[in-house]
């Protein structure tokens, strides 16, 4: 069939490609004169073809058909006129010249909606159903018979270019070239419209967008998304023009904090967040929006400056658009840092980064940037932290006691606060601010948003490094801080907490910064398709927002060893620390923001794991958790996690670890050894030594040399320098302990030393010794947690024996042969059934050596490039060519 294709755009040309393809010839092409140089898509396309290309800036004159227009078309001599879209008003002469006369494309159902913006004016009402009407054009204003109508659902916070992108631009296409077919089949029908439901609504322009808040919030919402982003729907706020879009509605009936925004009319102000404007109706109801600056005269001269810069680093863009996107037209890096320093010069110094380029890529994005800069609307002041002050080993440590959601501090939900204390005297410390579940909704919220919309995920995998680089730095620069902290927190001898709770935290910082860039896929031969081939690569990805679960004996090593692979991988975190002890995750909280590290990466609760935990567990924005506690409370967020939303989780739980020692071992080392596999950290450590088996002909001498060494330690403060232990973490692990050993006694095992409270102030055990510890004792079975070295002996040279009793527990976190014999020492390492094996050695661990369980100690790993995939997941792409 003969066609001519009256009208314009990206979607005639799409139309007028597709019929083609159904081998309709097109014997011209009437679109619009081009503008600023620039040819219409489909004027174009038809062109390449050779195809006849007529565009006249007008049809008629003085309400006649032009005769020279009408003669250059009648020379065609098309059949049919289709017009896909076309914004000029076509003579009847030319509609109903053809056999088969003329079908035009319309963006709503009609009747409904006739005239210009049919899709605004769908949203604006809140219809539920939305499509498209091909029709017969008659001297009428979309009122011909009808044709062919196709009709979808009208979503909530739809927008006139997500509906028409997801739905009337491709099935419009399609309708068109179908409703071609049925006319060249003769089987089109001819449907009159009924005028029951017409409506008629006129062209939106900005004058009349304004928004007239005297109406419910959905009234409001459908009027701003009806309006996106032309005209744009407008208010005055702030002796400022705003346009709005973007718009959902609010159905949580949370109200998000943030500042105040006062609107004339309005019911109620407006709530600045950080996601968006929040506003009300006049029913008390809530929708969220983005606004637009309107530019005064002075920055409108500024924006076509840069403008101009933009036209000449982008030579092949005929027009620099709102919509023109900086990379998109061919920009490279050189040009990003050409573009800083060109507007950099044009503004007096502004302050200007190659960052803000890459956040705000397209032309209208980047003027309105500059404009909030030039303003100084983009300063974020400083946050405003809450310190608790203390003097103490000699210096003022400085405490935030607030949650830290979304880079500020703030109080929990109801203003709910806990007791934080003192191990050492008993005494508070502080009241730090207890989550509720919604506060764990408004971090994850804030996570989800800084790992979708926000800068970390868009800044180079390097840049991350380099944050986390300058993360570690300053925790070395305040670590004698953080150290004091945990010491007052959690009863940790200050020079050890210098060395391993602080000092290891900034070496897992510094470590697995290195890895930021050097996550890497790989390419997979596959089998071919023949003729064809193919390509397969993986690619790592970071799965979202992650929870992590801390316990309290190493409150920020434990809180660094999961964070810092965490982050690395590009995630976005919500860190719950231990209730007892949440001070120093609180303290690394402000670090991250000193770093420079994005608002709403990182997010500190401190509150109970029946509340906080819980909910982290269940939440569906939460794609991963990561825990260190109890095992008994690792099956339970297990159970959770794959209830919720089947989110990745990697456990370390408890331990029982064996220690064998054999009679040919050094002994001097493996009672050095011995001491630190037990009492290390006053025994509150994952790994320590839950049962030792030492060798029958070394037993008593072994014994006997730690008992000496035990006597020998100094039970103190921990803030004295020549103090060997301290104050046990909290007043009801102290009673645990207590009972742990009255029950070793009354099962028969032999109490050497040691067993009661120490008598002074705070939360002091002595540390114990216990032998004649039999397999079935109960004390032989459980973990202690506490400085409580439990003594077996085995028989000479029963190597099977001990290993079998080694390995009859249901943990396997660790476990450690003292031995001179290589042979015996590979040996029993391979057979120990535990994640870590310390030969000669013990607490031997490093932040490339990964660190993780067996059996009911669990499963992931921390530590090492191994701790990388625990916040990884693998995409697997394949090419064919």
């Amino acid at each position: 069939m003969k066609i001519a294709v009256i009208g314009q755009s990206l979607f005639g040309q799409e139309v007028y490609c597709h019929l083609r393809k159904e081998g309709h010839e097109v014997v011209g092409v009437f679109t619009v004169p081009d503008k600023d140089g620039k040819a219409d898509p489909l004027g174009l396309e038809a062109e390449k073809d050779g195809v006849p290309v007529f565009k006249y800036s007008r049809w008629r004159a003085k309400g006649q058909a032009l005769p020279d227009v009408v003669a250059k078309y009648q020379a065609l001599g098309a059949e049919l006129n289709v017009l896909p879209f076309c914004s000029q008003f076509i003579p009847m002469e030319i509609i109903s010249a053809p056999r088969h006369g003329s079908i035009i494309y319309h963006p709503s159902l009609l009747p409904r909606h006739r005239g210009a913006s049919a899709i605004n004016w769908t949203l604006i009402h809140g219809d539920k159903k939305g499509g498209f009407s091909i029709f017969w054009a008659d001297d009428g204003l979309d009122t011909g018979d009808l044709l062919l109508q196709k009709e979808c659902e009208v979503l909530p916070d739809d927008t006139v270019s997500t509906l028409y992108n997801r739905f009337l631009f491709p099935e419009g296409i399609k309708g068109m070239v179908q409703a071609v077919r049925l006319i060249a089949e003769g089987k089109a029908p001819r449907l009159p419209q009924p005028e029951e439901g017409a409506t008629y609504e006129g062209i939106q322009k900005k004058e009349t967008a304004k928004i007239n808040w005297d109406q419910p919030a959905e009234a409001i919402h459908n009027w701003i998304r009806g309006n996106d982003k032309v005209p744009g729907a407008w208010t005055e706020a702030c002796e400022q023009k705003l346009t709005f879009f973007n718009s959902t509605l609010n159905t949580s009936g949370l109200v998000p904090e943030g500042d105040a925004l006062p609107i004339p009319g309005a019911h109620r102000p407006g709530v600045v967040t950080k996601a968006g404007l929040i506003l009300f109706g006049n029913d008390d109801k809530m929708g969220a929006a983005s606004s637009v600056l309107e530019l005064t005269e002075a920055e409108l001269v500024t924006a076509e400056a840069v403008r101009s810069v933009w036209q000449r680093i982008l030579p092949k863009v005929l027009e620099v658009e709102d919509s023109t996107d900086f990379f998109k037209s061919g920009a490279a890096s050189v040009d990003v840092v050409r573009l800083v320093e060109e507007v950099k010069e044009l503004c007096d110094g502004l302050e200007l980064e190659n960052e803000d380029v890459y956040m705000a890529s397209t032309f209208g994005d980047f003027i309105q940037l500059l404009v909030r800069k030039l303003r100084g609307d983009d300063e974020e002041g400083e946050c405003s932290i809450d310190y608790v002050e203390m003097a103490v080993n000699k210096r003022t440590v400085r405490m935030p006691h607030q949650l830290f959601i979304g880079g500020e501090f703030v109080d929990a939900e109801g203003a709910k606060t806990s007791e934080t204390i003192n191990p050492t005297d008993g005494s508070v410390i502080c009241q730090v601010s207890l989550a509720q579940v919604t506060d764990v909704d408004k971090a994850v919220a804030a996570a989800k948003d800084a790992f979708e919309n926000g800068r970390w995920g868009k800044i180079s995998a390097r840049d991350r490094g380099r944050l986390m680089y300058r993360l570690a730095d300053l925790m070395e620069q305040h670590q004698e801080e953080l150290a004091t902290i945990e010491a007052l927190d959690a009863g940790a001898v200050y020079t050890l907490a210098l060395k391993t709770h602080v000092g290891m935290s900034i070496q897992t910082f510094r470590y697995f910064a290195g890895w930021c860039d050097k996550i890497q896929g790989s390419t997979i031969p596959i089998n071919q398709a023949r003729p064809n081939r193919n390509l397969t690569l993986t690619r790592k990805e970071p799965v979202g927002v992650c929870g992590i679960i801390i316990p309290w004996n190493y409150p920020l090593m434990m809180l660094s060893w999961k964070t810092a692979a965490c982050l690395a991988a590009g995630n976005t975190v919500v860190i719950k620390p231990a209730q007892v002890t949440p001070l120093t995750a609180l303290k690394f909280a402000e670090l991250t923001l000193k770093a420079g590290i994005p608002k709403g990466v990182v997010n500190v609760l401190p509150g109970s794991g029946s509340l906080v935990g819980q909910r982290l567990s269940d939440h569906p924005d939460v794609r991963k958790i990561g825990f260190t506690g109890s095992t008994e409370v690792g099956k339970h967020i297990m159970k959770s996690c794959a209830i919720s939303n089947v989110k990745k989780v990697s456990l370390e739980l408890g331990g029982k670890s064996p220690l064998i020692i054999f009679a040919d071992c050094d002994l001097n080392k493996a009672v050095q050894m011995g001491m630190s596999s037990v009492f290390f950290n006053k025994g509150e450590n994952c790994i320590a030594a839950g049962r030792l088996f030492v060798e029958d002909s070394i037993h008593d001498e072994f014994v006997r040399r730690v008992v000496e060494e035990v006597r020998k330690m100094k039970v103190g403060n921990p803030l004295d320098r020549d103090t060997d232990h301290g104050p046990q973490n909290h007043h009801a692990h102290l009673v645990k302990l207590m009972e742990y050993c009255q029950h070793g006694v009354k099962e028969g095992a032999t109490l050497v030393c040691g067993g009661n409270q120490v008598p002074r102030p705070g939360f002091f055990f002595e540390p114990t010794v216990f032998t004649d510890v039999e397999d079935h004792m109960f004390i032989a079975k459980e973990e202690s947690f506490g400085p409580v070295m439990i003594i077996s002996r085995f028989a000479d040279g029963d190597l099977d024996a001990v290993l079998s009793r080694a390995n009859a527990t249901e943990f396997g976190l660790a476990s450690g042969v003292f031995t001179r014999d290589i042979n015996k020492a590979l040996y029993v390492s391979d057979k120990l059934q535990a994640g870590t094996v310390f030969v000669n050695t013990y607490n031997k661990t490093d932040v490339a050596a990964p660190f993780g369980g067996f059996k009911q100690s669990g499963f992931g790993k921390d530590l090492g490039e191994a701790a990388l995939n625990e916040y990884l997941r693998v995409k697997t792409v394949t090419f064919e060519y």
